[in-house]
């Protein structure tokens, strides 16, 4: 019986002069996640309200599972459009779709009419109340209930009339690609996907860059990232992938610095290589799936020793998280499993037996003072030699 959607949002809603923009964006996002799904869309924007209608057959599950990836959208509502044929046929309409949706109905419920068309002869509270009546008359068995009804019965009169009954939450946040891009970290781990996938959430793209150690990483774990992209670009859009060599810089690093020093210098290099990454395809901030105090890398002394080499912002959305915090939302957006797979990444196969927690800046760059003879060559080769991935 469903043939279209009305789709809520709600940020978009308090945008101002410039909320056509975040409108057009949101279109575009749902056109793009409808591409694979069987049938043909189109995708409309009125009056504040966007309409998914469908021209013939097609995978109604598919259709809302699809939508439901896309940020931005709040509620996906299945509507039944009527023309404007007069009251009486209206409440015809009401009483069948009813029947047909909810059969022998015993619910309790409430009628939510919305008169967006000045022009219709009767204002919402009488649609309200005729409506209502007419129902009873059919339903012998439902009874009203304003406050809390099990059936909200929803009746908005425009141009055309939509009715709807139920609303499929959606992810909210904002549109991708409404909020610049931005460059993730991205490992093998459990909070790197979450990270990005949190940042995508508030309307930014997402480029990556993975940073591969061969042979002391093996393809299958570059794999296992590959995958773990392909996640975060159903909810986020194509993700531009950038696998960095990192094993010589790895192994001059470890022959030449403290090797309790080894982790934080490590992550100085990526940041480095990462921010050059993203100032050439013009994203404007780094994102890590950093929290307080997991690891050694993580201490409040060992972030600031890490972003002290960043010009660029760098966004940590997992900051204050817990783990458990963590894992329950990878599992939601179905990274858990990939990241969970038991490949190292080269994070893992360098790390000290007693790293430091509490690095002091100035002695790390002293540290880093034994590098300079070959450190930026090996930093230029690892950047012009990255390999680019497109996933999604």
């Amino acid at each position: 019986m469903f043939q279209a959607f009305l789709i809520k949002y709600g940020e978009i809603g308090i945008k101002g002069k410039n909320r056509y923009l975040f409108e057009d964006a949101l279109v575009a996002q749902i056109r793009h996640a409808l591409k694979g799904v069987e049938g043909t869309f189109q995708v409309t924007k009125e009056q504040g309200r966007i309409y998914v209608e469908a021209e013939g057959s097609f995978d109604y599950e598919e259709a809302v599972e699809s939508m439901g990836r896309v940020f931005g959208i709040v509620g996906i509502c299945p509507v039944v459009i009527l023309e404007d044929e007069g009251f009486e046929r209206l409440a015809e309409e009401v009483v069948t779709y009813l029947k047909e949706h909810y059969g022998d109905c015993k619910k309790t419920f409430k009628v939510h009419a919305k008169r967006a068309k000045k022009t219709y002869p009767k204002e919402s509270m009488e649609i309200n109340a005729e409506l209502g009546g007419r129902i009873l008359e059919q339903f012998p068995e439902m009874k009203v209930d304003v406050h809390h009804p099990e059936l909200m019965l929803y009746v908005e009169i425009r141009e055309r009339i939509y009715l709807y009954s139920e609303i499929i939450p959606g992810l909210g946040g904002m549109p991708v690609g409404t909020n610049g891009k931005s460059m993730l970290l991205l490992s093998g781990g459990i909070d790197s996907p979450v990270a990005g996938y949190m940042v995508a959430k508030r309307g930014v793209k997402i480029d990556a860059v993975y940073f591969h150690a061969p042979p002391y990483t093996s393809e299958r774990a570059k794999q296992k990232v590959v995958d773990l992209a392909a996640k975060v670009a159903r909810y986020a859009g194509p993700v531009y992938l950038y696998v960095v060599n990192f094993t010589d810089i790895q192994l001059y690093i470890y022959e030449k610095c403290p090797h309790d020093e080894l982790t934080i210098i490590m992550r100085r290099y990526m940041m480095r290589i990462a921010e050059r990454i993203a100032q050439k395809t013009g994203c404007l901030g780094l994102i890590t799936g950093e929290s307080i105090g997991q690891v050694a890398s993580q201490t409040v002394q060992s972030l600031a020793a890490t972003n002290e080499v960043c010009t660029m912002p760098v966004f940590r959305p997992l900051i204050a998280f817990d783990k458990e915090d963590i894992v329950t939302i990878s599992k939601k957006i179905d990274t858990y499993e990939t990241s969970i797979q038991p490949f190292e990444d080269c994070c893992t196969i360098f790390v000290a037996k007693h790293p430091v927690t509490k690095p002091n800046i100035n002695v790390i760059k002293r540290s880093e003072t034994k590098l300079e003879e070959k450190i930026d060559a090996m930093v230029d080769e690892a950047i012009e030699t990255a390999e680019l991935i497109v996933v999604g």
